[in-house]
């Protein structure tokens, strides 16, 4: 009995020092217990809008120019199929990131899921892989968009981070993203008004981040969209534009 007693004492003790370790150090919470992450299959874009400037202001550090030529353009000139990112599949990365708890995985593929469509602003429900195959992964700022305002002037590795960056990708309806075909926002926007904010802010976020021009057009759109929502801020771009001297001078 003592020695139970004993026993008892040594095991309670040994937790509080592992609570009070935690407590301390919340850092070392991995280190003591091992955390499922769904294989990996998901990223973390930085999306902290308080820290982030206006959009207006960031809209404004824009050139505004026409477009170039179209010539030359390819989607091989970016890419050539999604890259694989620490194991997974690029495409079933963005699933698993829209989608949230939602997504049922086989390893990094995404077998089923739910969210709100942002384009259509449509609540979808998938049940199997060949339903979840439907959706599309879209570039905010169209990969012929980006050619014919910069890109085709930029060297191989840049256009690929521009076509790889999470910054730049939405899971999307297939309809809806084949209608905005390579559309800026003056010929294009989604049919969900209250989602439009949103998508000319990550859009200017990605040409800020990329050095891609904007037409007047373009930009005349943007802010009219920015009427109604003066204090959308960017996403995913904070350090550049914190460092902004910093980048015009290795430019």
């Amino acid at each position: 009995m003592k020695f139970n007693v004993r026993r008892l004492i040594a095991v309670a003790a040994a937790l509080v020092g592992v609570v009070t370790w935690l407590v301390i150090n919340p850092e070392s919470y991995e280190t003591f217990f091992e955390v499922n992450e769904n294989d990996g299959a998901e990223i973390v874009l930085n999306d902290n809008l308080d820290n982030g400037p206006l959009v207006s202001e960031v809209l404004e550090k824009l050139q505004v120019k026409g477009r170039a030529p179209k010539t030359g353009y390819s989607r091989d000139e970016f890419y050539s199929g999604w890259p694989t990112v620490d194991g997974c599949n690029l495409r079933q990365r963005i699933l698993k990131r829209e989608f949230g708890e939602t997504a049922k995985l086989d390893g990094c593929t995404v077998l089923a899921g739910e969210y709100t469509e942002p384009y259509t602003g449509e609540y979808m429900v998938f049940e199997n892989k060949t339903q979840v195959s439907k959706i599309q992964i879209d570039h905010v700022v169209a990969l012929s968009d980006a050619w014919q305002k910069g890109a085709q002037y930029m060297d191989e590795e840049t256009r690929k981070k521009i076509a790889t960056d999470p910054l730049n990708l939405l899971a999307v309806d297939g309809a809806a993203n084949e209608k905005k075909s390579d559309g800026d926002a003056a010929t294009w926007l989604p049919a969900n008004k209250k989602f439009r904010c949103q998508y000319v802010a990550r859009q200017v976020s990605v040409k800020y981040k990329y050095d891609l021009w904007v037409t007047q057009a373009e930009k005349d759109a943007i802010e009219r969209v920015l009427e109604s929502c003066p204090n959308e801020r960017t996403v995913g771009i904070q350090d550049l534009w914190y460092n902004e001297d910093d980048r015009e001078e290795a430019k």
